[in-house]
């Protein structure tokens, strides 16, 4: 188990199976159908509960093994959830040198996983039930919920305080990761969005209204479907970081929505991978 300076907010949860591990190089590169050199160290994984205004939120926790202190990142998963491919991206995102905090966003109405096996969004029943959960979060929840992610990624003793948080969103959560960064902008130093959805609307919440409000280096990474679907929104974006004199990456990558997740019916392992290196690249950057 990792340490905590406060264990008030750091409990196990034994009410299903609960494990510490290490997990080796050969067996996540096995479990994941990636190959080992992907993987550059053994990590520790634990299952946690924070503590939130709400209650208490399921969520895994990811570090290298032994000894030692590394920058935080907070990875939100897409809507279907905490689930193991995002588990899977969590022990490799530490194996690269961070500790992980994979939280389950919709802990206010049931453990995760949400979803277990395929999800087929043809099935409209299906696919309502799970965006009355999305629905159910508001930006001040999602506020309200990072500020306790945040806070409880510094109470962990593995987690270098010098250093700047990452924070990375996928499809629905793209813009809980803009919102991070203008919450917490002076330790917020690198936000990354794959497949992110409703960066740019007409409404005056609109995440990327929240640009001036960062100190941090953004990647945005967009499926080429959903640029399509709308045109424009690349290029406010590129408007809004140049205004607000922040540093910034959009690109538009050749893979449709999803693509970055394993499994996913629009999964593009080489522009997943491309897009894997592009976030090291930004972390290493800016988390230092």
């Amino acid at each position: 188990m990792c340490d905590s300076d406060d264990h008030s907010d750091f409990i196990v949860d034994s009410s299903l199976t609960r494990r510490s591990v290490l997990v080796s190089l050969s067996s996540v590169a096995a479990v994941t159908a990636l190959p080992a050199t992907a993987f550059a160290a053994s990590v520790i994984e634990t299952d946690v509960m924070v503590k939130t205004a709400d209650g208490a939120a399921d969520a895994a926790l990811f570090r290298p093994a032994g000894r030692g202190v590394w920058p935080a990142v907070l990875l939100w998963p897409d809507i279907l959830g905490l689930r193991p491919v995002f588990r899977e991206m969590g022990r490799r995102l530490a194996a690269q040198g961070y500790v992980v905090l994979v939280p389950n966003p919709f802990y206010r109405v049931r453990r995760a996983p949400i979803v277990t096996g395929p999800f087929d969004f043809g099935d409209k029943p299906a696919v309502a039930k799970l965006f009355a959960l999305k629905d159910g979060l508001t930006d001040a929840s999602v506020d309200s919920d990072t500020a306790a992610f945040l806070a409880f990624l510094d109470r962990q003793r593995p987690v270098d305080r010098g250093k700047g948080f990452g924070v990375q969103g996928y499809c629905f959560s793209g813009p809980f990761a803009f919102r991070a960064a203008a919450l917490s902008p002076n330790r917020v130093r690198a936000v990354a969005t794959f497949h992110g959805g409703g960066l740019v609307t007409s409404d005056p919440s609109s995440p990327h209204l929240l640009i001036p409000k960062t100190r941090a280096r953004f990647l945005v990474a967009i499926a080429r479907n959903d640029d399509q679907q709308q045109p424009d929104a690349k290029a406010v974006l590129k408007a809004s970081f140049a205004s607000a004199g922040r540093s910034a990456a959009v690109e538009v990558f050749r893979a449709d929505h999803g693509w970055c997740v394993a499994g996913s019916p629009s999964y593009n392992e080489p522009e997943a991978e491309r897009a894997w290196a592009r976030l090291l690249q930004l972390y290493r950057a800016r988390l230092v």
